[in-house]
């Protein structure tokens, strides 16, 4: 029978692939992060009847959230797990611009206008604490001696 660890210590998977096998994923991770953006991007403007109803922008931030966290698993740098994270705020930065023709994704009236807005908070917040919280631990655990 294998040891438990105890329940203050975070479950750690000893057998993660090495550096080659990781950068492929992390760049399939950030095509994710263009994907999800895409996606909730045009499922903004969501209606149910007459009422607006943006659930794409949380889908989108639990999905942003889940990229990370996978991007956190096979590597132990914070700057590159942020990368489907940066993906995705560029690809909503590109998308805020006009396209050919002056088509607007994000072009509503009402509250929807600020869609783009909650949809960028909605999106960015949760994987955003899932990486200061990462951050917190790691400084946690470092000597106090050390930068």
């Amino acid at each position: 029978m294998s040891p438990v660890a105890p329940l203050t210590e975070p479950a750690r998977n000893t057998d993660t692939p090495g550096p080659p096998v990781n950068y492929p994923v992390l760049a399939l991770l950030a095509v994710d992060g263009v994907l999800c953006a895409v996606s909730t991007a045009l499922l903004l403007p969501a209606h149910i009847g007459a009422v607006p109803f943006p659930l794409s922008a949380l889908v989108g931030g639990l999905v942003n959230t889940g990229l990370v966290w996978v991007a956190l698993r096979c590597t132990s740098s914070l700057r590159l797990a942020a990368l489907p994270l940066w993906a995705w705020l560029l690809t909503i930065a590109l998308m805020t611009f006009g396209g050919p023709g002056d088509d607007l994704i994000f072009a509503d009236r009402g509250v929807m206008a600020y869609g783009v807005l909650l949809m960028i908070v909605l999106g960015s917040a949760p994987p955003g604490w899932l990486l200061w919280r990462r951050r917190q631990a790691l400084t946690a655990r470092r000597p106090a001696g050390e930068p």
